[in-house]
């Protein structure tokens, strides 16, 4: 194999695929990097066999041929090469070594044969549609927060995908949760979406492609089965397995008899339960949300530090209400709302609030409270 490229082309690839690649690893062939030289291209490779990642840059192929290298290493040599360098692999014979040169820089690197290297088989792919790149990350930037980081309930460490029909409307749907809170956008269905099968995609791979997406005017492809799940964006191919779980019943969960309802400024809101939350323990991170009419008290007690109050003037009329949250929560959700506004639709002190931008928004939250 011979090969040239600019170092910039083969650093923005590598950039994209060696993050794929576990730092530890006990089989050696997945800390590497599959190189193929054909045609006018380099095709690069990465995977830890639940995700696997391809992209291809042009290249001047003067021979083809594979082989593989450490990823981590190639990244880390190709960054630190001068900008502007052109970078030529060649690797001679049956020696088990690549020789990387650019400008004066020579390094001789370990490889592994390709056919070491192992292909995470995608299958018969059942469903395709195209989505804009600014869709997919809205769905994702709003959801990813709520992911359950418990392993022990695997099927909550991811967000589930799935289509709705929705007032004769098909919608696409991505739902996270952890058990505290729940977040579910929605947006209408792209064409070819619709009986698509509700689908877990991995934390992992959610957040490979909220680093992928760099032109949100762009278009992704992506395509779906059961068990596997492929997002195109231009020369980059990303394939997931998915969860093999089932997501729960979430519709259960978001209350829809709350008549309470408490509208903020979001901005402001948000500044106050930060500051209140400062003396809040590490453990116990309860804001306690006092409401009267036209009044909202935030308050914070912690033993081993003292207390902190703020009050601020809000949209409600309905009766007295003492309720708390975990501070970071309340933030969580507040970061991801768009309007100047939030919206709170409470029952009382042990059950779910519903909170949106405003009635019929895209974004809905549910957050269980805290006693206080």
């Amino acid at each position: 194999m011979k090969v040239t490229l600019e170092r910039a082309a083969l650093l923005k690839s590598l950039g994209h695929v060696h993050r794929v690649v576990e730092r530890r690893n006990t089989i050696p062939i997945l800390s590497n990097v599959l190189l193929r030289a054909e045609g006018g291209s380099l095709q690069l490779k990465a995977t830890d066999l639940d995700l696997e990642i391809t992209e291809s840059v042009a290249a001047d192929v003067g021979q083809k041929g594979a082989t593989t290298l450490p990823a981590h290493v190639l990244y880390d040599i190709v960054r630190k090469l001068p900008d502007g360098a052109q970078v030529s692999l060649e690797t001679a014979g049956d020696s088990g070594q690549l020789l990387l040169r650019s400008g004066r820089s020579r390094f001789n690197l370990q490889s592994l044969p390709e056919s070491d290297f192992p292909d995470l088989n995608a299958g018969d792919l059942t469903h395709k549609f195209v989505l804009a790149a600014g869709d997919l990350k809205k769905l994702i930037d709003k959801t990813q927060f709520a992911i359950s980081t418990e392993e022990t309930r695997y099927y909550l460490n991811g967000i589930f995908m799935h289509t709705m029909d929705v007032d004769g409307h098909t919608m696409l749907r991505a739902v996270a949760t952890d058990g505290h809170r729940l977040a579910r956008v929605e947006l209408p269905a792209p064409a070819g979406a619709a009986g698509m099968p509700g689908v877990i995609i991995p934390r992992k791979c959610v957040a490979e492609v909220q680093k992928l997406v760099e032109d949100l005017a762009a278009e992704i492809t992506i395509e779906m089965s059961t068990t596997k799940a492929r997002f195109t964006f231009g020369d980059v191919v990303l394939t997931s397995k998915l969860i093999d779980g089932t997501f729960p019943d979430y519709a259960r969960v978001i209350p829809s008899g709350n008549d309470k309802r408490l509208t903020v400024e979001r901005a402001q809101f948000a500044e106050a339960v930060d500051r209140v939350s400062t003396i809040s323990s590490e453990r116990g991170r309860a804001v306690k949300m006092a409401l009267v009419e036209g009044k909202l008290t935030l308050s914070v007690t912690n033993p081993d530090s003292g207390s902190a109050t703020e009050e601020i003037e809000v949209d409600y009329d309905s009766g007295p209400l003492d309720i708390g949250f975990n501070a970071r929560y309340l933030l969580d959700i507040t970061n991801q709302l768009d309007s100047d506004t939030a919206l709170f639709k409470l029952a009382d002190p042990g059950s779910p609030t519903v909170i949106q931008d405003r009635d019929g928004a895209a974004a809905l939250y549910v957050l269980m409270p805290m006693r206080v």
